[in-house]
């Protein structure tokens, strides 16, 4: 049992080396799952054992039962393709194993008297952790220590308000700190932890639960229910045509319903979304949620945090502007007594503290600094009650020292209000009058990266809107020098309407938003997603937890706090904005080029269903054999379609997948299979042709037209694609031309017969110039169908 009633440790010293032994030996650990991939043999079982590889597996053994072995090359296939998807995915198990390792939450333990870092598996029961802002709690416990502990536990109860926690007050694993600090026992580890179920089941490893895996499921599903039927007439047609000859029949059913199956897009599309995860990986950058990459190449808004994202965490405490008479090194004194007060400072705090030695004054109280505040402060014995922040917020707006903290922040810099309050710093009403003492000025360091990363976006039609906290004024400067455009009209959030329907328009039109309460940036997220847009969030603090679990996507930086990095979909480790572009131009990538192939695929499998039901309908041999239909899927789908998959791909996806690719897909199919019926029914009239020779300029046709199909989806080309429909073509003509034996004999392939070839040929151009025509006509629908961008 990992569980106890009450705390039983000393909170300044926590628990000794031999009782942390003690409960190791007694399995009382922090032993949740871990948030890795699949076993290896859940990975090797996954792609071994499919509904596809059992009736392809099917077909292979009868070809090895009735021969030749020429006509089972489609069971080798299955083969080599299912061990690229077990290699494809260990290598992406393996990058997401040590990744995840680097980006988890850490928390501070007490043991022995000294405080160190610790994974969250190495907790045991009763250990002391400490808290501080931002820090998750990965355990459940109890409160032994409180100063201003503010717990947000809207992950779990959807409450977005903070809960102030006491000495004695529960708190629950998968909440975080919002404001403040203190101490917890672990009172619940491991499974027995209140948030431990819900992860364990939220973490377990899913291939792609998105539109385009249900998309090409339902497909799938569809084609296996047509293969019996499908069986059933050629089966019947074949005796019909050879007879008793049952080894003939069969063969003619296997060639007839191995082309129906695509596996092979299922294969690529994990393939696809693996090598995603490589490639991210090697950027530093942990893809949580295999789901996210989808969601990626589909963003048309980025809503990024200023600080931490366009600007690094450190700052430097520029000057202090002393007011009102009160002199400088007066100041300076006061920001050094605040700075030890705080036990767990922001990056703010810390810089002041940094340059402003301290004086030994007396604390009487704390109240640590919350995005919902926008202030900190301390009550000190014999010294009054000192507050920091916004000075916007503390002042009133006709104020002199306000309007002055405007002009300076105009030019980018932070700036912070110190001033004197009349109550205690933690009096529910607030400090009450604030005297303004001095203004502290902070410079803040612009990512070299940002400004090429904001021009990628617009290059790419991704609105960009910065929403942050600090002064809406000084947020704009920072935007305006980065050459975001709309950044010189900033919107302070302040002003913003409540009403949902208003504050859609706002934030559509907006660009720069300053003075954001977390509860707003949440209501912003929902507003950009209301009228239609796909929306990243980015951020590293807590003040944007909210947010990135609402967006489609979170994106949070990997010195961020803990919470924000549970939250989101992916983890930026290298804190580099520059990374972004990549995340994005990675999602377009994989998407962008599983619905190119996919259009090869389903083309395969309409032409191939077309063929089964037309020849089984018609009543006479089926024109080729299963050997016959591997060479044409090979050249035209298998071996292009895996270069296509991994090939640069910019253009952002959109919604409606299958519909689009059965807009290619299903008259591509009809016309190549239409094509192959008629060149077979016209040859079969040529008395002079062998069979061999009719088969032939059915394959003819067939592969040219499938070729042709292939120039569309590879468009628009570039010399590497030439490169591969001429080798193509060229391994067609070896097939079928060549004397050595790995020609025309091993294929079985004739083309001797000149008539049968030209009518072969000729079909075939007109199916070409069809295709062409119905792909003209399909893309000018899409064009007027979709919108254009917004900001176009």
């Amino acid at each position: 049992m990992s569980t106890i009633e009450s705390p039983t440790t000393d909170v300044t010293t926590g628990l000794t080396a031999a009782e942390v032994a003690e409960r190791v030996a007694a399995g009382q650990t922090n032993d949740v799952p871990s948030r890795a991939s699949r076993t290896v043999g859940e990975i090797v079982r996954a792609n071994v054992f499919t509904r596809f590889n059992a009736i392809v597996g099917v077909l292979f053994a009868i070809i090895l039962v009735i021969g030749p072995i020429q006509d089972g090359l489609f069971g080798f296939v299955i083969l080599i393709n299912t061990g690229i998807g077990i290699f494809q995915e260990l290598r992406a198990k393996r990058t997401l194993e040590r990744l995840a390792i680097v980006g988890e939450a850490r928390p501070r333990v007490r043991r022995d008297g000294t405080t160190a870092e610790l994974s969250p598996g190495e907790v045991v029961l009763g250990d002391v952790i400490e808290l501080g802002p931002g820090d998750k709690i990965v355990v459940d416990g109890v409160v032994l220590a409180a100063d201003g502990l503010e717990v947000d536990e809207s992950l779990l109860t959807g409450e977005s308000d903070p809960v102030h926690k006491l000495p004695g007050d529960q708190v629950l694993s998968g909440s975080f700190v919002a404001a403040g600090g203190g101490a917890h026992q672990a009172t619940k580890v491991g499974r027995e932890a209140y948030a431990a179920r819900l992860a364990e089941e939220a973490s377990k490893f899913t291939l792609v639960n998105s539109e385009l895996r249900s998309g090409i499921n339902r497909i799938l599903k569809i084609i296996t229910y047509l293969l019996v039927p499908a069986a059933a007439l050629i089966i019947w047609s074949q005796f019909r045509t050879v007879g008793n000859d049952l080894p003939e029949a069969l063969r003619g059913m296997v060639a007839a319903l191995v082309p129906m199956v695509p596996e092979g897009l299922v294969l690529l599309t994990s393939i696809a979304f693996a090598v995603g995860v490589i490639r991210l990986g090697k950027r530093n950058c942990l893809v949580q949620e295999l789901p996210a990459i989808e969601g990626l190449a589909r963003v048309d808004t980025v809503c990024a945090d200023k600080t931490g994202t366009l600007t690094e965490n450190g700052m430097r405490l520029s000057r202090v502007d002393a007011l009102g008479g009160h002199a400088e090194a007066d100041a300076r004194d006061v920001l050094g007594a605040l700075g030890v007060a705080d036990k767990r400072p922001n990056a703010s705090l810390a810089a002041i503290a940094e340059a402003c030695p301290p004086p030994q004054w007396t604390v009487v109280t704390t109240q640590p600094f919350s995005s919902a505040r926008k202030w900190s402060g301390a009550s000190f014995a014999e010294h009054g009650n000192w507050v920091l922040g916004a000075p916007d917020v503390l002042l009133p707006e006709d104020s002199a020292e306000r309007a002055e903290a405007e002009r300076v922040g105009a030019d980018g810099l932070r700036v912070l209000l110190l001033g004197r309050g009349s109550r205690v710093v933690d009096d529910p009403a607030g400090p009450g009058d604030v005297e303004a003492v001095a203004l502290v000025v902070l410079e803040q360091k612009v990512r070299p990266e940002a400004a090429d990363t904001l021009a990628y976006f617009a290059e790419q039609n991704v609105d960009v809107k910065v929403i942050s906290g600090d002064n809406a004024v000084s947020v704009a400067a920072v935007a305006s020098s980065l050459g975001l455009t709309g950044a010189h009209a900033p919107v302070d959030a302040r002003e913003l309407p409540e009403a949902k329907e208003s504050l859609a328009d706002e934030v559509d039109a907006g660009t720069v938003f300053g003075r954001v309460t977390p509860a707003q940036k949440r209501s912003m997220v929902g507003a950009l997603q209301s009228r239609g847009h796909t929306v990243a969030m980015t951020g590293d603090g807590v003040n944007d937890v909210l947010a990135l679990k609402d967006a489609d996507i979170g994106v949070a930086m990997g010195s961020g706090s803990p919470a924000t990095r549970a939250v989101a979909q992916i983890v930026l480790l290298d804190d580099s904005f520059a990374t972004l572009p990549h995340v994005v131009a990675e999602g377009r990538r994989v998407i962008g080029n599983i619905e190119r192939v996919a259009n090869l695929f389903l083309t395969k499998t309409v032409y191939s269903v077309l063929l089964a039901i037309a020849i089984g309908a018609i009543g006479v041999p089926f024109p080729f054999l299963p050997r016959h239909l591997t060479l044409i899927g090979s050249l035209t789908i298998g071996i292009p379609a895996f270069f296509l998959a991994l090939a640069p791909n910019t253009e952002r996806a959109r919604t409606g997948f299958v519909k689009r690719v059965l807009r290619l897909a299903a008259p591509s199919g009809i016309i190549a299979g239409a094509g192959t019926v008629v060149t077979y029914l016209i040859v079969r009239t040529d008395p002079t042709a062998t069979s061999i020779q009719q088969s032939t300029a059915a394959v003819l046709t067939l592969y040219l037209i499938a070729t042709g199909v292939l120039v569309v989806v590879a468009r628009p080309f570039v010399w590497w694609k030439a490169v591969l429909v001429v080798a193509s073509l060229a391994a067609f003509a070896h097939a079928l031309l060549s004397p050595l034996p790995f020609g025309r004999e091993f294929w079985q392939l004739d083309a001797g017969n000149t008539a049968t070839m030209l009518v072969g040929l000729v079909v075939a151009i007109v199916g070409i110039v069809l295709v062409e025509v119905a792909n003209l006509v399909i893309t000018r629908r899409l064009a007027r169908a979709t919108p254009a961008p917004a900001s176009d």
